[in-house]
């Protein structure tokens, strides 16, 4: 439910242009938003994060917790869109994500589920607001339309102190939500949007690598600390891989998500990474995602058990892809507005 703040702000948007706005246009974006968190969520098998099968590196929070994070932020992108709509600058988007951010807060107790998905997909729902009212060429994608109207106020936006992506940011130099983001997400149009079709071609054909491909022999680079780590995760984790898939749906959407979520590993330089362990963690997690890929990813025919097993050699560092979660979420946005 809105606060009084948040309804008011949004009142107050309504009287600033004469832009012809269709809030059912608005409310159905916010609803596309929540199912892609929602999706986000239930994919599995996904290294380090909550899914419907186990919480991940994660103590404090569950997969009904993702659920009640998203559901309490769905008026919250319905009022981003609407703000779009009316050709808001930033620091008025920004009020409203404080306000959803908030209400995350209050939805979990306190848990960090979603904060950086309120920023990236808050600013998708804006552009895609922007673009229902035509204020924006309905024919440029998203990200650029972020770009266009938004850089300027995402790039001079006060730097959150507490956050554990902005102290990462600052230790390690890494760029980022913000930087992604001013950039119209170069990562979600370059690498998670080609992934999920990928994926879904790869589940499709059920296709295998040649051991002796380029990219197969790439796979011999991992450092040996990660590949002795993923080899005994993967002799502990076939029998359990094929039991708990039985309580997963598994389809080409389900497969392609999975696949997009450890390309989106291997490319990003994730603070959520960063954060837990460091560069060594990082590299770590880009590593063994490369390796995944590298045998064939979700075409390999053994895919679901090394999948399983990347997520516990994860778990047993205690690491957690965060921002690779939620441009996955960002990419099945992307692809549902841009079919």
């Amino acid at each position: 439910m809105l606060s009084r703040r948040c309804v008011a702000v949004i009142a107050s948007l309504a009287h600033d242009t004469g832009a012809a706005i269709d809030r059912r246009e608005m409310e159905r974006i916010a609803k596309l938003a929540v199912r892609c968190l929602a999706l986000e969520a239930e994919t599995w098998p996904k290294p380090g994060l909550v899914s419907p099968i186990d919480s991940g590196s994660h103590d404090d929070m569950d997969i009904d917790t993702f659920r009640r994070s998203a559901a309490a932020l769905e008026p919250f992108f319905a009022a981003l869109a609407d703000a779009g709509a009316q050709g808001s600058a930033m620091g008025r988007l920004r009020v409203i994500g404080v306000e959803a951010e908030a209400a995350m807060l209050r939805a979990t107790g306190g848990v960090n589920t979603h904060r950086g998905a309120i920023f990236g997909l808050g600013l998708l729902c804006a552009a895609a607001g922007l673009r229902a009212s035509r204020l924006a060429d309905p024919a440029l994608p998203l990200g650029a339309v972020v770009a266009a109207h938004w850089r300027d106020g995402i790039e001079q936006g006060p730097e959150p102190l507490h956050s554990h992506g902005g102290a990462a940011r600052r230790r390690f130099g890494a760029g980022g939500a913000r930087r992604e983001a001013a950039e119209g997400f170069p990562t979600v149009y370059g690498v998670g949007l080609p992934a999920l079709r990928s994926g879904a071609a790869l589940w499709a054909r059920g296709e295998t690598v040649d051991p002796e491909s380029p990219s197969c022999r790439a796979e011999r680079g991992i450092p040996e600390a990660a590949a002795k780590v993923l080899r005994c995760a993967r002799d502990d984790s076939s029998a359990l891989g094929a039991v708990i898939s039985s309580r997963v749906p598994m389809g080409t959407r389900q497969a392609a998500r999975v696949q997009a979520c450890f390309a989106l590993i291997a490319h990003l330089e994730d603070t959520n990474l960063l954060h837990r362990g460091g560069l060594d963690g990082l590299q770590f997690a880009q590593a063994a995602a490369r390796a995944f890929l590298a045998r064939g990813g979700v075409g390999q025919p053994d895919w679901l058990e090394e999948a399983w097993a990347a997520h516990r050699a994860f778990v047993a560092r205690r690491l957690s892809p965060g921002g690779s979660a939620d441009l996955l979420a960002m990419s099945l946005f992307v692809e549902a507005c841009e079919p």
